[in-house]
């Protein structure tokens, strides 16, 4: 009602002057500005702009009872949201009410589904917002919003009857990055610095509204000290990659209004998806349940959700075809890397393909026999076996190398120079930025010619069943672990 009056008086006033001969072009082009600046500074409707109030009504909510594979993320987060539910007991106890929470792991680990979690566990008023909203290139925007947040979630509390808020603000690390990194301009810096305000004042009013904030991040390294001490961000919470009984809870969730086949075992894939995140197991039994509806199945079975898992770790499969000479090399490569991954570990291999998928023209992917999480000298020895087997299983057939090892030859260095890093190679215990370049190469170059002496002498041994294997490979396209080491690997290479 309020604009329309605004518009109409406007109009008239514009109408009145240009009758009585005035020039209204000044008028015109300095209203125009005005009004530009009116929306670039973000001043109209800021809540509704960049803040969403989640109420508990919602009918998609999401309570902690969805989430799993985070036990110990869950039970520290719903202790700090106890502080809110219970506020009689911890005055009780002279308890001061925690001020933030700081959710920090890689991302798809749930941080962000853990604090929807949070607005249907407790009765508190929920905002969300993310920081990229809270930086502009305008000085000041930033500062004002932050007020405006904590503003609304005081407001909102008092409209709705209730004694708490909780503000949730995703990616945090744009908005509270360590002040002086933005040489640029100062926007950054007096946004962190309102935001520092704001929580140094929470809680401070005698019978107000108590307010939590609820922050994510991936990238703690970077964020202020200034915020991370106590009294502001009380309390940090890692949201750490799920280990094998995690993923095992979180295919079971997302796999349970789901038609399995009787050959589906969860154990197993859990197993093999070591590294996964809740994200990526959540597109995992979704892609398997894409590929079953694909093929007209009525259940999603085994093999859709070995084929889901090389698609999420690879991505789709490419249409390119490389022509009869280059897919030998690929299925002769291949075998190599299954080979030594065999000999090292017996039953690592899950698959070994010459589908295109990424960028890499062939794969094999191997099965963790455990969620590892230190590695020993031989344990790193025998991946850099595994990663020079392809290019030498190509030097020993084809009496020659191509382009397709150039990523194992990089990770085996990688290896190679975590080896020194950690002290377990002739040089001792070393800062490696500190040691002279011609030093670590020769150092590099002797761990890793003495891995490949190691393969050569395996697959010169093994030479017919490598060729029988790449010829098989060759013509089915893939090969399944099991059937590799029951079917195909009949000499002993033990």
């Amino acid at each position: 009602m309020i604009k329309e009056i605004i518009v109409g008086i406007t109009t008239a006033l514009i109408i009145i002057l240009f009758l009585e001969g005035v020039n209204i072009i000044p008028f015109l082009f300095f209203g125009c500005l005005l009004l530009g600046l009116y929306y670039l500074l973000g001043t109209k409707n800021l809540s509704r702009n960049f803040i969403s109030l989640i109420k508990n009504s919602n009918k998609d909510i999401i309570s902690f009872e969805n989430i799993g594979g985070q036990k110990t993320a869950k039970r520290e987060l719903m202790e700090s949201l106890d502080f809110i539910r219970n506020q009689t007991a911890i005055n009780k106890m002279g308890i001061r009410p925690l001020k933030g929470v700081l959710l920090v792991g890689p991302s798809g680990t749930g941080k962000t589904l853990l604090a929807k979690a949070a607005a249907n566990y407790t009765d508190a008023v929920f905002l969300a917002t993310s920081g990229s909203e809270f930086i502009e290139m305008y000085a000041g925007v930033g500062a004002q919003r932050v007020r405006k947040i904590f503003q609304q979630a005081d407001r909102e509390a008092k409209k709705q009857n209730k004694s708490s808020a909780i503000i949730f603000i995703d990616e945090i690390d744009i908005l509270g990055g360590k002040r002086g990194s933005h040489s640029s301009h100062l926007e950054y810096d007096q946004t962190l610095n309102q935001l520092l305000v704001e929580m140094d004042g929470i809680n401070n009013k005698e019978g107000g509204i108590k307010i939590l904030l609820l922050a994510a991040t991936n990238r703690i390294d970077i964020l202020d000290t200034a915020l991370l001490r106590p009294g502001r961000f009380d309390r940090t919470v890692n949201v750490d990659l799920p280990d094998m009984k995690g993923r095992l809870e979180i295919l079971f969730l997302y796999s349970k209004n789901k038609p399995l086949a009787k050959d589906v075992n969860l154990e197993s894939l859990a197993k093999e998806t070591f590294g996964f995140s809740g994200a990526h197991l959540e597109s995992l039994v979704n892609e398997a349940a894409i590929l079953a509806m694909r093929e007209k199945s009525k259940s999603i079975n085994a093999l859709h959700f070995s084929e889901a898992i090389e698609k999420v770790i690879m991505g789709e499969r490419l249409e390119k075809r490389p022509d009869a000479e280059q897919l030998w090399r690929i299925a002769v490569h291949e075998t190599g890397h299954a080979l030594i991954s065999e000999k090292i570990r017996n039953g690592s291999v899950s698959s070994i393909t010459t589908t295109s998928r990424g960028k890499a023209l062939g794969y094999v992917r191997q099965i963790p026999d455990k969620d590892n999480y230190l590695y020993t000298k031989e344990y790193l020895e025998g991946q850099i076996g595994v990663f020079l087997g392809g290019a030498k299983a190509e030097e020993i057939v084809l009496e020659n190398l191509s382009t397709g090892s150039e990523n194992d030859f990089q990770e085996a260095f990688r290896l190679a120079k975590k080896i020194i890093s950690s002290g377990m190679s002739p040089l001792g215990i070393v800062n490696i930025s500190m040691v002279p370049q011609k030093i670590l190469y020769d150092a590099i170059r002797k761990i890793l010619s003495t891995e490949e002496k190691k393969v050569e002498i395996l697959l010169t041994e093994q030479l017919v069943v490598l060729k029988k294997i790449a010829g098989y490979l060759l013509e089915n396209e893939k090969i399944s672990g099991d059937y590799l080491r029951s079917k195909l690997l009949f000499q002993n290479h033990n």
